[in-house]
Order: structure tokens, then sequence, then C-alpha cells
């Protein structure tokens, strides 16, 4: 019976409850929604679905699930029983491996199956259970670490099937028990029954060189390795005593070669040096790490400094891009050159600058102005204003949901003919802060999950006398390992750069998780508020003003605070006491900028908690004395006339304003704009300019429209079940479309009908003759649209096209899927 078609029935017959459960598993099931009980076999058992559902598998689960592919055979339902597979897994008990088959089955994965031939007796006391067809896709060519088989190695590898008769012969010539062999097959399973026991391959290896047992033991997990000239020609018959552990299994086919630098080891030499089992490392139980701990003060303090900081530099770095914007490459992102001059402005090094300006980013504190080219501050800023815990939450919530991973700023971008990290960045081909390169879709996901397990690790460990686990980077990619094999690699690549991210934003402090992370990981943003609003201190809203002409900030300052001193001086050191150094350039600074001596002082005596120092005051009122004697302005035209009337009635003119017009003499005004655009600005007002600049003949026109402020972030963790009412319509929909699920069961399997069990059913049964190379009838429509009927063997089927043979024509031909009306086994190979 078809695949799909056995775990529709199986579906079918399931309660309301335990459909929820599974639609709460994998809601990819039912987005969108199935008409009916064969649609939904047919999207559980679709490759991409299986795929996403085994990324949320525990290692037991996968090893069992695992062990029951290389157990069974779809094709001609050859079902196991957790009795059966238990012997194949070390330190597993049959109810244990019955508890998670029960599990897989719940989640779709496999479904019960008739017991094999000559088990009929033992039927009645134990379940049998077959796994969905796409799941030898999805596990790859290696499922367990073992690879593939002697017979499989020898119908995909020639240069192996020309060689593996005379292998087998020279064996047997030397008076090993091998059977002899005339044929590539034949010699295939010699080979295979030569090695399928661990005490006839242990009697082989008594003979070895002294190095193979631990060269063997580098196959432990993996059936592939890498071998300096794989495909040498090494034989039995005239190797010496110095024969190396390489040639020595070469010659005697327990490696086989598989290009010139790569060999297998086949999967009866991997099961046999198992000790016969699959699996050898089960257990029910998360690997416990061994962990150091940290006081809860500690973690507290330094998490509330991480976060303090964090929240000073970016309010610095918001002031520094808004009086200079960052210039971007043309390859995209900030450049080395600004990056150095941001870091100086915020006095870090480069790297934590990039890290910053990656979170101002994401976090929409600064955008691209797509005219300009530049990274500058939004027109209305809300961060500055917002509380602290506030300003916290929003930079949170943006890491957690964004898809880019600051930390990968200033890594090596991984591309052709960078053989070295050095010699990337050597070639200046390091990921660049707010470049493309530091996307990473699966970054929230992941992100995520490595909180989760942060949090689990932290309750597991925790102590009465109250100290907190630190947990590096070993210790929960070693949890995440065993919770989400398949994920490992993504989380291996992003975990230190995640933990790293996190103790920034004080998620993470003095190594441990700390209260703060504890309840983002469990969604609770209300409860981190509340924590952080008590412990936080609040920012101060004044400085010491020292006779040296420095400002002594004595903790961390208002943002609006820091910001105005930021214009008049220049502030000097890290952390949360500052020094602000007054000089005559900075005290110049704020002048420029519209202030005079009076509000300089004014402002200095209201926020500080001393006397304005004597030299302070005469610093500020001397520069101001010599300041604006000689002005300098910007102008892109001017704008002339011999009648001052016309020129005094422009410059009040309301719809000139655009143009920034200033008057510097009776008949002659400045305009911030070119020639160009203040003529045809004038022109709209019913004048006649003539423009004596050359200039080019085209317009440039400005936006004069503002982009909208910074919007807050509002994280919403990813969806990990459907909405009650979406499954309770679903439910609804099944159940009344089960007289017609049920009705289809019967029939053939169609290609490029409207179902989607249709689609799947016809591609397995494609599939299936692929493997068996049996005929199948299919119905073609030809570009007339006449249907015909054809009776042929597929060979291969790929993008959408099938490659047939035709017996009756005796040629091969390419088949569009989408051309093919309904696909089923031809009469005479179903008897």
């Amino acid at each position: 019976m078809s695949l799909i078609r056995a775990l529709s029935k199986e579906l079918e017959a399931r309660s309301d409850e335990s459909l929820r459960a599974l639609f709460a598993a994998r809601p990819d099931l039912i987005s969108p929604a199935v008409p009916d009980f064969s649609a939904l076999a047919a999207r559980a058992s679709a490759r991409v679905s299986v795929q996403r559902a085994l990324e949320r598998l525990n290692k037991p689960q996968m090893q069992v699930l695992e062990t029951l592919h290389l157990c069974t055979n779809t094709d001609t339902e050859h079902s196991a029983s957790a009795a059966g597979l238990r012997k194949l897994i070390t330190g597993s008990t049959v109810t244990a491996v019955e508890r998670i088959l029960a599990s897989l089955q719940e989640l779709a994965l496999v479904h019960r199956a008739e017991p094999p031939h000559g088990s009929a007796a033992t039927a009645h006391r134990q379940r049998f259970y077959l796994p969905v067809g796409s799941l030898k896709d999805v596990v790859g060519i290696y499922p367990a670490g073992l690879g593939r088989s002697y017979t499989e190695l020898v119908r995909l590898q020639p240069a192996f099937a020309q060689r593996v008769v005379q292998l087998v012969a020279e064996l047997h010539r030397s008076g090993l028990a091998i059977h002899e062999a005339t044929t590539p097959m034949e010699a295939a399973l010699a080979l295979q029954h030569w090695t399928s026991s661990p005490e006839a391959l242990h009697q082989v290896l008594t003979g070895a060189p002294e190095r193979t047992t631990a060269l063997l033991a580098r196959f432990g997990s993996w059936a592939m390795g890498a071998v300096p000239q794989a495909q040498r020609k090494a034989s039995v018959t005239n190797e010496g005593s110095d024969v190396g552990p390489v040639d020595w299994l070469l010659a005697r086919g327990l490696l086989v070669p598989l290009d010139a630098a790569h060999v297998e080891l086949p999967h009866s030499v991997g099961v046999s040096l198992r000790g016969g089992a699959i699996i050898n490392d089960f257990t029910l139980s998360p690997p416990v790490p061994e962990l150091g701990h940290t006081t809860a003060v500690l973690r507290r303090n330094a998490a509330l400094g991480a976060i303090a900081e964090t929240l000073r530099l970016v309010g610095e770095l918001l002031y520094a891009v808004k009086e200079q914007p960052l210039a971007t490459l043309r390859s995209g992102g900030v450049g080395v050159r600004e990056m150095k001059r941001l870091a100086e402005a915020l006095r870090i090094d480069q790297h934590r600058a990039g890290v910053l300006l990656e979170l101002c980013g994401l976090s929409g504190l600064i955008r691209l102005d797509v005219d300009s080219s530049a990274w500058v501050l939004p027109p209305q800023q809300e961060w500055l204003a917002l509380p602290r815990q506030e300003q916290w939450l929003w930079l949170v919530n943006a890491w957690l949901a964004s898809e880019r991973v600051p930390s990968l700023v200033g890594q090596a971008v991984n591309g052709p003919g960078a053989t070295s990290a050095a010699h990337r960045a050597a070639a200046g081909t390091t990921i660049n802060p707010l470049s493309a390169e530091a996307q990473r879709p699966d970054a929230p996901v992941v992100r995520k999950r490595i909180l989760e397990i942060l949090n689990q690790l932290t309750q597991e460990a925790a102590a009465p006398d109250g100290t907190a686990p630190v947990l590096d980077a070993a210790a929960v990619l070693q949890r995440a390992e065993w919770a989400q094999p398949r994920m490992a690699r993504r989380f291996s690549s992003l975990i230190r750069g995640v933990l790293a991210e996190a103790e920034i934003l004080g998620l993470i402090g003095s190594g441990a998780l700390s209260q703060l992370g504890g309840a983002i990981a469990e969604d609770n943003p209300d409860q981190a508020l509340d924590i952080l609003g008590e412990h936080l201190p609040a920012a101060l809203n004044h400085v010491l003003l020292q006779a040296d002409l420095t400002a002594v900030a004595p903790g961390y300052l208002a943002p609006e605070l820091s910001e105005k001193l930021l214009l008049m001086a220049d502030a000097e050191g890290q952390g949360p006491a500052t020094i602000y150094r007054f000089s005559a350039h900075s005290v110049r600074r704020a002048l420029d900028a519209g202030q005079d001596a009076s509000s300089v002082l004014g402002f200095l005596r209201e926020h500080s908690a001393t006397a304005v120092p004597q030299p302070l005051e005469y610093l500020v009122e001397d520069t101001a004395s010599r300041h604006g004697r000689l002005r300098v302005g910007a102008a892109a035209s001017f704008i002339q006339s011999d009648d001052e009337t016309t020129v005094l009635e422009l410059a009040s003119e309301a719809k000139a304003a655009s143009l920034g017009l200033a008057r510097i003499a009776p008949t002659v005004l400045i305009s911030s704009a070119p020639p160009r655009e203040t003529a045809q600005v004038l022109r709209g007002l019913g004048l006649s300019p003539s423009v004596e600049e050359s200039e080019p003949s085209v317009v440039r026109l400005r936006r004069t429209t503002g982009a909208p402020g910074s919007v807050r972030p509002v994280y919403t963790a990813p969806r990990t079940a459907p909405a009650e009412a979406e499954v309770a319509d679903q439910l609804a929909l099944l159940r009344r479309a089960r007289p017609a699920a049920g009705g289809s069961q019967s029939g053939p399997a169609v290609v490029g009908g409207s179902g989607e069990a249709a689609t799947q059913l016809g591609l397995e049964t494609l599939q299936r003759a692929i493997r068996f190379k049996q005929r199948i009838s299919m119905n073609v429509v030809d570009s007339l649209g006449n249907a015909n009927l054809e009776i042929v063997v597929p060979l291969s089927v790929s993008g959408g096209r099938v490659r047939v043979f035709d017996p009756a024509k005796d040629t091969e031909r390419v088949v569009s899927i989408h051309r093919i009306i309904d696909i089923e086994a031809a009469e005479e190979l179903r008897q």
C-alpha cells in the first residue's frame, strides 16, 4: 500500500485531541488549511515539512528514528518493532523505545504497519512501524553516522565496481574466509557477509598495522574521511611489513575510495566496529555540564553595569551620527575610515563600536538616507526621551526580532579564494557594520532557543545559597546538540556571538543568566521592566564642575544632558564617571551652534552641583567675546537685482522659504539651493530670473518631507502553535471531508491535478518505480491537448521533469511532470 494512503487512514482514525497535538507540534501542516486527510498525509510526508519536524526532535528521538530507518524498507513494507530496535540501541529498553516510537507516531513521522513475513505469531504482542517515505531524503546518506552498504557503493562508484572482483579474489587467495565472486554485485555481497560479524572483523584486525585501530576510531561518528591519494593501488599480495594502516584497509576493502581525496567506511564494517549495534551512546537524560558559580550580587551588578554602559554609549553614538552622518561604501556597510572616526568619538575599539552601530541600526535608532547614502538619525527620535528601562527594552525587543547578527562585524567573509582568516582580512573581505553580510534569516529562532537553554540550565543548576551557574558556549552547545541535534551547526556558528550580545544587553551578567535574561527567556518583558526599574539607578541630571576646566559625571547622565555637554566639551575616559573637558575649541563649537556666553553659563549653573569655577567662566566669556567677528556660512547660489523693493519682498515671501534666503546687501540675497532650483522656485512666483552660472540642465529637487521617526519595536516570539480558532476550523473541514477523503483511497496517483495529495502520490509512485526499475502507466498530454496512455520505465526525476525509457520505441526521452495527468504501476507488475 502507498505510505501516504496508510498515513492518511491512520490520521483519519485519530481523535480530535490527537490531531490538535499534531497541529501544535507541526503548525506548517495546516498553513494553509488542507481540504482532507489525504492532503494532510501528503503534506506530513513532504520533504520540507519532515525536515522542519526533525529539527525539533531531541537526540534519543533522532537515534530511534534513524535506527528505524536503517532497519526497515518502505518499498517492501518491511517494518520493525521496539523489541527489534532495542537490540541495535545499546543502553535502551523496550519500554523507552516504544515510548519514543509512540511520540514519533503522534508527530506523524512514523505510522503503524503490518509485521514482516514470518512474525505474525508475535504480532499481537508487538507494534510494528514504518517511517514516512521522504525520511530517507531528509536524514541523508549517512544515517546514524554509518556508511552505505557494499552493494550500494558498487552501484554508485564505478571505479570501486571495476576493482571489487579482483579485490575479493586476492583476499580469497590469501587465505581469508571470504566467498569467491565473479561479478561486482557478488563481490559486494561477499564483502558484506565477511564483515557483518563483530567477531570476524576483530579477527581480521588482529593482523593490522599498529595505528589501524586509532584510524578506524575516527570513523566512530561519521562514515566519510579525507585521505590523500585515496584511489591508490593497494593489494594484499604485494604489501610489505612496513605497510601503513590506510593501505592495509584499502587493500581489504574495509575502506572504499570515493574520489582522489575521500574514503568511506561501509555500513557492515561500521556496525561491526560498534559491536553489532547502530547506536552506542543512547541516553534519555540530557548531559549535565560541569559549571562554575557566581554570586547573585556579582551577577546583578555586572548586568546592571553593562546595561548602563550600553545605554550611555548608544546615546553618545546617536549624538556622533547627528553631528556627522556615517557615509556608506559602494559595496554596502560602513567603511574602516568612518568606523575609526566613530570609535575615537566613543573612545572604544572599532569592533565594539561596530557592534553598537549594528544594534542602533537594527533598533531603528539610525536609518539610511537614500538621497545621501549616509546613516543619519530619524527626524523624530523617541528613544532619547524614554525612561532608561524602556530604552533597554526597546533595544532588547529589536535584538530578539532582528535577522541581523551584530557580533559578525569584523569576521571574515567566506568567499572563493580566501584560504584563511588572515588572508581574507588582509584582502579587505571582513564583514562591515550595517552590510548585507551580517544578515542571518535564522537568527531570531536560534537566539530565542539559546536563551531558553540558558534558562533551563540555570534552573537545573540553581543552588540553595542563591548562587547562579556560570554558562559558557561549550555548555550551551552541549545541551543544544542533545535537545536539537539537527540544528547543531546553526547553534555552533552563532552561539558565541549571541552570548556576547546578550552580555552587552545585560541578559548575562558575570557569565550567568541574569534575572532580566530569565524573564526575557520566559517571554515576560513586564517582569524584566519591574526588575530593572527597581535596581537600575536613575539617570543623573547634574555634574561636578572643576577648576581645571573639567566636568565630572558622578554617574550615568540623562541623554539630553550628555548631548548638550558633548556640544560644549570633549568627553574623556570611559565608564560611569565620564570627564568632560572644556576648551576654547569646544566652547566655540557651542557658540557656532547658536548659543552665547549667557546661555552656556546658565546651562552650567543649572546642571552643576558646584559653583561655576572662575577659570571656566573666564574661558566662556573670552571665547564668546572674540566669536563672530568674521562670519562664515554656506550658500549655493545668489540672487541679485537692481530693484531693492523686489529683493525685500522676495526675502519676506513665505513661498520662498524652502530656498533658505538671507539678505547680505540691499540688492543681494543668498540661497541654500542650487541656481537651477532657485530659478525654478522664482519662476513659480511669477518672476523671470536668468541663470548666469553654468549648471547641468537637469533640475535636482530636494526632498521636503522628512522620513518618519523611529518606531518602537515590539517583539513577538516565533509562533510555535496555530491559533485555537484556526485549529477548530481545520478540524471541522477535515471531518466534513471524510467521505471524499475515504473515497479517494483506491484511485490512481495523479500528477498535475488539483489535489495536493495527488501530486505527492504521483511522485511516490515515480520514485518507487525508479528504485525497482519497474514500468508505469502514465497519461501524458501533448502540445495539442491530446491525452496519450504510455507504458514506460522511469529513470530519474528532478527539476519538474522525469526521464523515461520507452520499451516499445527503445528510446529515452524527458517528460515535463505538469503534462502528466495520472500515474500508476503497470497492471502486470501489480499482480
